[in-house]
C-alpha cells in the first residue's frame, strides 16, 4: 500500500465531485478454479486498490456523500483461519491503516444499503464485471439481479475516469517498477529465441518472471511466430528460423500497477532484408508516434501519424500505392494495422477499460471513428500530463484478410494485391513500449527494450 494520506485524499477529491448518495466500490472474492477451496490467484479490484487500498478478499468499501462518513465492511479471522494463514489483523486496524475510521462485518452490509435505499439515498455503483458482485449487491438490495446495472452511476464513472486518468508521483514509480520487469522479461524471450525451441519454453520462463518480484503477469502472454494473429495466446509451435517471434507481454507489481510491452524478433538471431523493410517502417511508426506525443496533442491524431507513416514506408515498398492521404482517410491501411495505436494503462493494463472504452478514452469533442482502421482506437482524445498510454503501432500480412479484401477488389486503387501475396506467410511485427505523458512532451517509462535492428540482434546474439 501506499502511506495512508495518499488514501484519503483520493477519496476526499472522490467526495467533492460528487453531490449526494452513496458510494459503493466492492472488493473482488477468490475465485475457485475447479472447487471452492482451490482458488486462482486473487487480484483485487482496481478501483477499490485505488481508493482502500487493501488487497485482500471479501471487502466492502462505503462512501456516504451525505453524512460524510467512510465505511469498510469485512470479517475479522477465526482460530480456524489463523491456524492456515498465521495471525491477521483486525479489520479496525486494516481499515484505519488506509485513513478509515468505520469499519464493520460484512452480512452488515445489505442492511447498511437498504436502510440508505429506504431514506432516499442515491446509491452510486461503477459497472459490474464479475457475476458474483452482481448477485451479491441484488441479494443487499433485495432486488433482481437483472436490476443491478441501473445502479451503475455515470456521474461516479465521470469522476474515477478523471482522477485516474492522471498518475501521480507514487503511481509513476510502480509503472517504473512494472515496466523494469517488463524489460527483464522481453530480453529473457530474446536470448532464449532460438529455432527448434517451443514457444511455450520460452512464454513458461516470462509468467515466472513477475512472481519473483511477488507480482503477476498484467495478461497472458502472447508469444508467437504467428503475429498475424494480433493476440495469438497459442504457445505449442516450434521456433523456425527465418521467421519472426512476436512477443507482448507485461507485468504487474505487488501493488498490481501495470507493463505491456511488445517487441519483434527473428528466430534465429539475425533479420533478412525483406523483415527489415517492414520492421523499419513500424519502427519509424513508432518514434514519429512519441515524437509527436505532448500534451494538447489528440491521440487520434498520433494514431493518424502511425498509420500515414505506416503507408508512406508500404508505398516505397510497392505493396501499396497512389494518394497517401486519401488512402489514409478511406482507411485502406487497415489491410496491415486493423488495430488502434495505444491504450490508457494503470492499475489495470487497459486502464478502466470496464467503465467504458469511449468514456475513458473520448469525450465531447473527439469522438470514436466507426471507421475500421480507426475505430480500434481505445483513445483518442487530447493528452495531458500524468496520461500513460501504448505507443504500439503494427503491420500484419493477415491471409484471412487479405483473401477477403482481394476477392472484394477492395481499396485495389491503393493495394497492390500481387506485391502483398509476395509477403505470404510473413507474420507481422509490432513495437510497444508504454509512455508517460510529461509537461512539454512524454518520455518512456522504464529503460527501453532493444527495439532497432542492431540493437535486437546484438542482445539475441550476446
Amino acid at each position: 500500500m501506499f502511506k495512508k494520506e495518499v488514501y484519503i485524499d483520493r477519496r476526499k477529491r472522490l467526495k467533492e465531485k460528487l453531490s449526494n448518495g452513496l458510494i459503493l466500490i466492492p472488493g473482488n472474492s477468490e475465485t475457485p478454479m475447479n472447487y471452492p477451496g482451490n482458488a486462482y490467484l486473487f487480484r483485487q479490484d482496481s478501483a477499490f486498490l485505488y481508493y482502500f487500498g487493501l488487497d485482500m478478499p471479501d471487502l466492502t468499501g462505503i462512501i456516504d456523500l451525505d453524512n460524510d462518513k467512510e465505511y469498510i465492511f469485512g470479517d475479522d479471522v477465526s482460530l480456524d483461519d489463523i491456524i492456515w494463514m498465521g495471525p491477521q489483523p483486525s479489520m479496525k486496524e486494516l481499515s484505519q491503516e488506509v485513513g478509515v475510521e468505520n469499519s464493520a462485518p460484512s452480512k452488515e452490509v445489505g442492511d447498511f444499503l437498504r436502510k440508505a435505499s429506504n431514506k432516499g439515498q442515491k446509491i452510486h455503483t461503477l459497472p459490474f464485471y464479475r457475476a458474483e458482485n452482481v448477485i451479491a449487491f441484488a441479494d443487499w438490495l433485495g432486488i433482481h439481479h437483472s436490476q443491478a446495472q441501473e445502479y451503475v452511476s455515470e456521474e461516479l464513472i465521470h469522476a474515477v475516469v478523471e482522477m485516474r486518468s492522471i498518475k501521480d508521483s507514487y503511481e509513476i514509480e510502480e509503472l517504473e517498477k512494472a515496466a523494469a520487469i517488463g524489460y527483464e522479461m522481453h530480453v529473457t524471450a530474446m536470448k532464449m529465441c532460438r529455432p527448434g525451441v517451443y514457444e511455450r519454453d520460452i512464454s513458461g520462463v516470462l509468467e515466472g518472471i513477475p512472481r519473483t518480484y511477488d507480482g503477476m503477469i498484467s495478461f497472458p502472454v502472447i508469444l508467437t511466430q504467428h503475429g498475424e494473429t494480433l493476440h495469438n495466446h497459442y504457445h505449442g509451435n516450434k521456433l523456425e528460423e527465418g521467421k519472426l517471434m512476436l512477443t507482448d507481454a507485461g507485468a504487474e507489481t505487488s501493488m498490481h500497477y501495470a507493463s505491456d510491452m511488445t517487441r519483434t524478433i527473428p528466430i534465429g538471431g539475425k533479420f533478412t532484408e525483406r523483415q527489415k523493410s517492414i520492421y523499419n517502417i513500424v519502427l519509424e511508426a513508432n518514434n514519429r508516434a512519441r515524437e509527436m506525443t505532448k500534451p494538447g496533442v489528440p491521440y487520434l491524431d498520433v494514431h493518424t501519424e502511425a498509420a500515414r507513416t505506416i503507408i508512406s514506408g508500404l508505398k516505397d515498398l510497392g505493396i501499396m500505392k497512389g494518394d497517401v492521404e486519401e488512402a489514409l482517410n478511406k482507411g485502406a491501411h487497415a489491410m496491415f494495422m486493423p488495430h488502434g495505436l495505444g491504450h490508457p494503462m494503470g492499475l489495470d493494463v487497459h486502464d478502466m477499460e470496464g467503465l467504458g472504452e469511449n468514456l475513458v478514452g473520448y469525450d465531447n469533442e473527439i469522438k470514436r471513428s466507426s471507421i475500421f482502421g480507426f475505430s480500434g482506437l481505445r483513445f483518442g482524445k487530447r493528452v495531458q500530463p500524468g496520461h500513460v498510454l501504448t505507443n504500439e503501432p503494427g503491420c500484419y500480412f493477415i491471409p484471412e484478410l487479405i483473401d477477403n479484401w482481394e476477392s472484394e477488389k477492395k481499396f485495389s486503387e491503393h493495394i497492390d494485391y500481387k506485391k502483398v501475396r509476395e509477403f505470404q506467410g510473413f507474420g507481422g511485427v509490432r513495437l510497444e513500449d508504454d509512455i508517460l505523458v510529461t509537461n512539454d512532451g512524454c518520455r518512456i517509462l522504464g529503460k527501453r527494450i532493444p527495439i532497432t535492428v542492431e540493437e535486437v540482434e546484438k542482445t539475441m546474439n550476446e
